[in-house]
Order: structure tokens, then sequence, then C-alpha cells
């Protein structure tokens, strides 16, 4: 939500980082349950008074929660979104569903290793193994041993 506390931390670090989502062909949008007016004057308003000072990004009033219902992070009750973070892949296919509750913000790190990696297995037919990196070993499905040989043999 607009005018938080974790929010404007989260929509800043992932606006510094748009051009790391532009070279994966990958694009941001910020969905809130805030009026558009709401969310304007939070784009404009500085980083420093806990605005966003620009937003790199889309930023989409969710107003009639219509969105935060369709993937499941609304708290009716409350009338505000859970922190959810969906990655989508180019035909449409939700990869990666992450919600934090609401005291703790979203990885731009995490979201970008995550990208990489779903963008190396849709290209190499590999898989990524737990904490994997762009450049570090993956798993070949018809001969996973060599990995794990590779990795543990001394274990």
């Amino acid at each position: 939500m607009a005018w938080t506390f974790v929010c404007p931390t989260e929509i800043v670090a992932f606006s510094d980082a748009v051009q790391q989502f532009t070279e994966r062909n990958a694009s941001v949008v910020f969905a809130s349950v805030d009026s558009e007016y709401s969310l304007l004057a939070w784009a404009n308003a500085s980083r420093k008074d806990g605005g966003l000072g620009g937003c790199q990004f889309p930023l989409l009033s969710d107003k009639n929660h219509s969105v935060s219902k369709a993937y499941g992070v609304l708290l009716e009750e409350e009338g505000i979104a859970l922190r959810g973070l969906f990655i989508i892949d180019p035909k449409g296919v939700v990869r990666q569903i992450t919600i934090n509750d609401l005291p703790v913000g979203r990885s731009v790190d995490e979201t970008l290793r995550l990208i990489d990696a779903f963008q190396f297995t849709e290209k190499y037919g590999e898989v990524c193994p737990a904490n994997w990196t762009k450049g570090a070993p993956t798993i070949q499905t018809s001969n996973s041993k060599t990995y794990f040989n590779q990795m543990y043999g001394g274990h």
C-alpha cells in the first residue's frame, strides 16, 4: 500500500533494478489496492518523504480488488493485499508465486535469480538446483548422477 513502511522500499528497489529486468526481456508491474490518485501522488513524492521519487514501471490501481482477488492475495476483511509476486512467462504460464506477510518485503535479487533460472531451463532443458545462479552447474535430467558426484562426491 502506498505511504506505508515496506512498500516504498520494494518499489524503489525494483524501480532501481528495472534495467536488469529489461535485459532479461522481463517487465515489472506493481498493483496496489490504492486509488490511482494516491499512487500518482506517491510516485511523484520524493524518496526521502516516503515516496517513490519517480517509478520506472507501471503502477496499477486495483481499487476494486479484482486483481488481488484473482491472484489470491486479498485480505477481504481488511481490504488490503498481501505482498504477492508472480513470475509469468511469455506463454502466460505462472512459473513462480511468492506471497509475503505484510511486515517482510520482496527480494529483487531472488526475483532476478528465478527469472534467470526459468529462462535457462526453458532454453537448455536442464534443471537448476537450490541456490543456482548464472554460470553455476545445472543438472541434466538424463544424467543427474554426474551433478551429484561433482557436488557431493566427497561426502
